[in-house]
């Protein structure tokens, strides 16, 4: 008598995903070609060498960590490559490549690998590295240029923090100003943010509350006094975009709780605004995404559903 194998029993969990990591990875990173595109377009070969190695060195320090761990090389799954291309954005492109090495190994090592490995870190690693290269080297940090051009100029927040001056909304949609290497674009930007929503490798319920919140807020002072910048000014300018879509949405950092989600990306939009405008810097959004990190697991908690039944 043949088997019967219309029931089969098997350990959870029985719904499944033909997508894995390695799949949601290499989404990521095709939803940041039109970012890395217009970064070496604007900034040319500099933007260029300090992406590559970045990607180089993290995945030298992600391989060389699995050794020492005695543990299989997770380099198949291509996290480090979208480490490696994020942390990479987040660097004026002016920067010498001796510190996007030492920034790169921090966001493997201390980011990621110390926490043990993908999927159990608590911080966001690109971020990780750029504070610790912040904290370092900030005259290196917040040396700036114009695209097409070796010299020195100010971002949009800074010329609007420190000089009162607002730049053109139009030029900052489509590129063509001073700052890292992935926000001078935000149409590159908005393009890889939708595509990654649009397959559902993001999840919309962060960036809406994080954008939304910044709009929200900034509208609203705004109105009051115009000297501040519009609503679009404070979306377009800095690294909100490339925040609020790629870095605070990161699935291991950020809570898994539908009402958590729009609880972090409200949370990542407050601490933004009020850095900006009462705060020393310009900008806000590495503090308040890698401050949301920190309190993912408390929101978590408090933002469970209850079971069915449950009093």
């Amino acid at each position: 008598m043949g088997k019967d194998k219309s029931l089969i029993i098997s350990f959870s969990p029985h719904l499944k995903d033909s997508q894995n990591t390695s799949a949601v990875m290499l989404e990521v990173v095709i939803a940041l070609i039109p970012a890395v595109s217009a970064g070496i377009y604007f900034f040319g070969l500099n933007a260029l060498k300090i992406i590559l190695t970045s990607i180089l060195t993290c995945g030298i320090s992600e391989y060389l960590c699995s050794l020492l761990r005695r543990k299989p090389a997770s380099l198949k799954n291509f996290s480090f490559l979208v480490t490696g291309i994020l942390f990479a954005l987040t660097l004026p492109p002016s920067l010498p490549l001796w510190i996007v090495v030492l920034g790169a190994v921090v966001c493997i090592v201390i980011g990621k690998e110390i926490f043990g490995g993908l999927g159990q870190n608590v911080f966001n690693p690109a971020l990780v590295g750029r504070a610790f290269l912040m904290a370092s080297f900030p005259a290196q940090l917040t040396n700036w240029v114009k695209p097409f051009d070796a010299t020195s100029c100010a971002t949009p927040l800074g010329l609007w923090k420190f000089q009162s001056t607002l730049t053109n909304n139009s030029v900052l949609f489509w590129g063509n100003v001073g700052g890292c290497i992935g926000e001078t674009s935000a149409f590159a930007l908005l393009a890889g943010g939708i595509y990654l929503i649009i397959k559902k490798t993001a999840d919309w319920r962060i960036p809406l509350s994080y954008l939304g919140g910044v709009m929200a807020i900034s509208g609203t002072v705004y109105t009051f006094n115009h000297a501040y910048g519009s609503c679009f000014f404070h979306l377009l300018s800095g690294g909100v975009l490339l925040g609020a879509l790629f870095m605070a949405t990161d699935p291991v950092t950020c809570p898994v709780t539908k009402t958590g989600r729009f609880i972090f990306g409200s949370g990542c939009a407050i601490i933004t605004m009020v850095i900006r405008y009462v705060g020393g810097l310009p900008e806000g959004v590495m503090y308040s995404i890698l401050f949301m990190n920190a309190l993912s697991p408390l929101i978590e908690r408090l933002t469970i559903p209850k079971p069915l039944g449950k009093k």
